[in-house]
């Protein structure tokens, strides 16, 4: 059994992959967010909730009490948010995390709506912890699972992906931790 907490469980990507993973038999989800009501499921009765903020790390070391992996879909002070995360995991021996950043971060010049995501991957980089940071380009709501994935010294590529088709990705890491561990990846639709 894998105990996955998801950090932003209310935000639309992470409600796709709580559709993707609430029925798997062999994980458990904690939903970690500010307001339980914000949740759009239709069912997450198999789910333990836990309403907190990130910026608290009294509150995010509790929720990370025997967790194995972490999937952070947040916005807001991403630094502040990944620096209480890498602390917490030190504190709670929780060993992986999934962190969503952006497209362009490593464009020179950063444009200034990119630094905070910049400085959140820069955090999450420098930790031990097994990461994967995944650098999506633009959502779209389109009812699709089709992407293609850079790395980090790779020119990223793409224009838009469908939030299901990220969502399925982030489910496939966290049904295989060990894919994808300590790299940084752009990901997008192909030829889009």
């Amino acid at each position: 059994m894998k105990n996955v907490i998801i950090l932003g469980a209310s935000g639309n990507i992470a409600k796709h992959v709580i559709d993707i993973l609430i029925n798997k038999d062999d994980i458990s989800l904690t939903l970690f967010l500010r307001n339980k009501s914000r949740i759009r499921n239709n069912d997450v009765s198999k789910a333990r909730i836990i309403e907190g903020d990130v910026l608290d790390y009294d509150q995010l070391k509790q929720a990370l009490q025997e967790q194995d992996i972490i999937y952070a879909n947040l916005a807001g002070d991403l630094e502040a948010m990944a620096k209480n995360i890498v602390h917490s995991m030190k504190e709670t021996g929780v060993k992986k995390i999934i962190f969503i950043s952006s497209i362009g971060i490593y464009n020179l010049p950063v444009k200034p709506v990119l630094i905070p995501y910049r400085k959140a991957a820069d955090v999450i980089e420098a930790s031990s912890f097994e990461y994967t940071i995944l650098r999506p380009t633009w959502f779209s709501n389109t009812d699709e699972v089709d992407y293609e994935i850079t790395r980090k010294d790779e020119p990223e590529k793409g224009s838009v992906i469908s939030q299901k088709s990220l969502a399925t990705f982030i489910a496939t890491l966290i049904q295989s931790p060990e894919k994808y561990a300590r790299e940084n990846l752009g990901i997008n639709k192909p030829d889009s």
